[in-house]
């Protein structure tokens, strides 16, 4: 059986895993194994060294070129560019593993095995980390089981709401924000590899182009005909006529139930249970990636509490039940501020509406 992880859990077992063990990463492309990666060592003051082992077709990239010692008359490895020299440990991250030549995946044995290369030793408390692509999708090289037997293997699928609280703290555009919130079946399609020249170039969506799209978006805030055309560029025909279609369809965002109630408080009788759900997920994940918004608190907790007093008055019972489980089982911080401590009524009204139901 696999073990499965999301993006919060991977960051708590680079914190439990000692350094000489090595951590072997199982996902698709694009969904932000190496982003986290980085942003989690670079924080600790650890550098990171990536190589793409796929592209690699010589060794000697990452354990340095042959080199006669004129001393002694031996031929000895000069240290690669990416030795540190300074002798502070590093991060080797080693992506593509399973796309890698049988000669690089030789050198990556020794690696695993005590952190060496070519006689040479990394720095004490230096990490091995490497991830691979699964899927028929793409061309992989089998791997000995042994060179597994040497990493911890947890395959990596972060969940739709950590991709969105990462990409509202990135500033994403907010259409995309929106489209993935409703249509969080969207952000990874990874389609059934089909070995045709045609089928290789078809693009489906995934975690990398949705930051693609973000980026075309907030240089075109006019969405015309060709701009969806650049955009079925990046994600594919289907996910772009769905996202076309997104634009011209009624939707509440956290940022305007936050900040104009008066004007969409109107709108709120024509969201279904599960526009509602998503509704209270993007208000957790608005507090929590915009820190500045607590500029605006007296606006914040009054329009905030308009809408919990709106859910009751409508007896949206289930849609209150469906906050407090969100507020509960995940790791908001901004929204507690928010109920417990800006705001006494929204802390009485949870409570007690907890207290009703119990």
């Amino acid at each position: 059986m696999k073990i499965t992880i999301n993006a919060t859990e991977l960051v708590q077992i680079l914190q439990v895993t000692p350094s000489n063990q090595n951590i072997l990463l199982i996902g698709s492309h694009g969904i932000g194994k190496s982003e986290i990666l980085k942003r989690y060592f670079t924080e600790k003051g650890m550098k990171v060294v990536p190589f793409f082992l796929g592209q690699m077709s010589d060794p000697g990239d990452l354990i340095g070129l042959m080199h006669k010692d004129e001393s002694t008359g031996i031929s000895v490895f000069l240290p690669p560019y990416w030795w540190p020299i300074d002798g502070k440990p590093i991060v080797l991250f080693l992506d593509e593993l399973n796309r890698a030549r049988p000669e690089i995946l030789q050198s990556v044995m020794d690696l695993t095995l005590n952190k060496t290369l070519a006689g040479k030793t990394l720095p004490k408390g230096s990490i091995l980390i490497s991830a691979i692509n699964d899927g028929d999708e793409y061309q992989i090289t089998d791997l000995d089981p042994a060179l597994v037997s040497r990493f911890n293997c947890y395959h990596f699928k972060p969940t739709v709401n950590e991709w969105l609280l990462w990409a509202t703290k990135e500033k994403f555009d907010g259409r995309v924000l929106s489209f993935i919130r409703h249509n969080p079946n969207y952000l990874d399609i990874i389609a059934s590899y089909n070995a045709t020249y045609e089928n290789s170039l078809t693009k489906n969506t995934d975690r990398r182009a949705w930051h693609r799209v973000s980026d075309l978006l907030q240089t075109n805030q006019e969405v015309d005909e060709i701009v969806i055309k650049a955009i079925a560029g990046i994600i594919g025909l289907n996910a772009s006529v769905a996202f076309k279609e997104s634009l011209n369809t009624l939707k509440i965002t956290a940022r305007d139930l936050l900040f104009d109630y008066e004007k969409i408080k109107s709108n709120l009788k024509n969201l279904d249970l599960v526009q509602f759900s998503k509704l209270n997920t993007e208000i957790c994940c608005f507090l929590e990636a915009e820190t500045n918004i607590w500029e605006q608190t007296t606006i914040v907790v009054a329009n905030f509490e308009n809408y919990l007093k709106w859910l009751q008055k409508n007896k949206q019972n289930e849609v209150i039940a469906h906050f407090i489980s969100e507020i509960e089982n995940t790791n908001y911080n901004e929204i507690n501020r928010l109920i417990f401590v800006e705001s006494p009524f929204s802390s009485l009204f949870i409570t007690t509406f907890i207290s009703n139901i119990k």
